[in-house]
């Protein structure tokens, strides 16, 4: 049946593949071009917003106006180690993880809402 296939042989007059200039080095180059620039736009930026929240989360006290993730305006009413009661209108008081709490708003801004 291998008459049907023809054999095909290496021809050992062929000049071997010349390894790339510079080899190694180009190889290595590109490694660390690819994790300076992973650096400096993804683990960085990540980094900084995390510590951004961690100091956000750790500052809250009563009294602050705060939103929260789902978009719930309020006003600190409670602090405990990992919950807060936010105050959303009179005499209606929400408890939200800290977690939850997206950001702070200026003094005064539920007022002017």
């Amino acid at each position: 049946m291998s008459f049907l296939i023809p054999a095909a042989y290496a021809d050992a007059a062929a000049p071997a593949v010349a390894a790339a200039p510079g080899g190694e080095w180009v190889n290595a180059l590109m490694l660390g071009g690819f994790v300076v620039i992973f650096y400096l736009m993804i683990w960085r930026p990540q980094a900084k917003r995390a510590k951004e929240q961690k100091n956000l989360l750790g500052g809250l006290q009563k009294g602050d106006e705060v939103v929260t993730t789902g978009g719930i305006a309020g006003k600190i009413t409670k602090v405990s180690d990992d919950f807060v009661v936010v105050e959303v209108s009179d005499k209606v008081e929400l408890k939200f993880q800290k977690q939850a709490i997206a950001a702070t708003l200026p003094k005064g801004t539920l007022k002017a809402i």
